[in-house]
């Protein structure tokens, strides 16, 4: 089977993330086009019909390919923090 490019996984959830907020703070069409564009392609990518599918089979590829070495050390609060600054917090909605 075929995984993602975590890479790709990482830039669709961060892009959709972002068009979701700035759909919230301001609807627009070219923003809702682009919002239902991304969510297709994570539908696609993820081998899934259902956006949350997508979004939480997105995240688990991600949590197993972050790995004990790349968290940075002393991660505490029960969050793990990668190397980019991510918080481990899931994108699901």
């Amino acid at each position: 089977m075929l995984m993602p490019d975590p890479k790709t996984v990482r830039i669709l959830l961060t892009r959709y993330a972002t068009l979701k907020i700035a759909q919230a703070e301001r609807e627009r069409a070219t923003a809702a086009r682009e919002l239902e564009d991304v969510s297709y392609t994570l539908c696609v990518l993820m081998g899934t019909t259902s956006l949350q599918d997508a979004i939480a089979k997105a995240d688990a590829l991600l949590e197993a390919g972050r790995g004990s070495s790349d968290t940075a050390g002393g991660a505490t609060g029960g969050t793990v923090v990668g190397k980019e600054g991510e918080s481990g917090l899931s994108l699901a909605v």
